[in-house]
């Protein structure tokens, strides 16, 4: 059993009969001494997230999940195919809305950790950093500024983000999908 206080990034846990993971975590005093446990929670079946105030005396069960590695194959009408590393014959689908913020960093062959609860997949969690290719870059310009700029591009997988004034077309690029920040160009282009 889990208290509330363990209740840390990354921990996941039943809650009302369904498996959730923690976003966020955070410890407030209130008066008269009632310390409350503010979190952001996400539903691990449905990808819905919820913000939610837990209080000293709530216990929660871990939640009992297998993982295994998959490999991302394709997409078609808002559901995602996926299949086993070690069995490609074995497939599984699931709906954009349980991939969640994981879609926009989904690129064919790529490799994920697949997540089962009760015997069916119910999502998938990305490595921490990927390697994209950035489709389209507009021109950096640097004006007078005392500190590095950065401007925005469309990687291969059509996510949007801000990168550096140096990046560009082709280069491939390191991004963290926790925070879909850049951390560091890979390969020029």
């Amino acid at each position: 059993m889990l208290s509330y206080y363990e209740l840390r990034k990354g921990v996941q846990f039943i809650y009302e009969g369904q498996p959730y993971e923690v976003l966020e975590f955070r410890q407030m005093g209130k008066s008269q001494d009632v310390v409350v446990a503010q979190t952001k929670i996400r539903n691990l079946i449905t990808g819905r997230v919820l913000p939610k105030n837990f209080h000293q005396g709530d216990m929660f069960q871990e939640a009992d999940l297998q993982k295994f590695q998959a490999k991302f194959i394709y997409t078609d009408k808002g559901k995602y195919v996926f299949s086993w590393t070690n069995d490609p014959k074995k497939r599984f689908e699931l709906a954009e809305e349980q991939v969640g913020y994981a879609t926009k960093f989904l690129k064919s062959n790529q490799e994920v950790e697949a997540i089962i609860f009760q015997d069916k997949v119910i999502t998938i969690t990305l490595p921490i950093k990927v390697q994209l290719k950035v489709k389209d870059a507009p021109p950096g310009v640097q004006g007078d500024r005392s500190q590095g700029g950065a401007k925005t591009v469309i990687l291969e997988t059509g996510a949007v983000i801000n990168v550096p004034l140096f990046i560009e077309t082709n280069d491939i690029i390191e991004l963290n999908t926790e925070t879909g920040e850049y951390t560091r160009r890979v390969e020029k282009g």
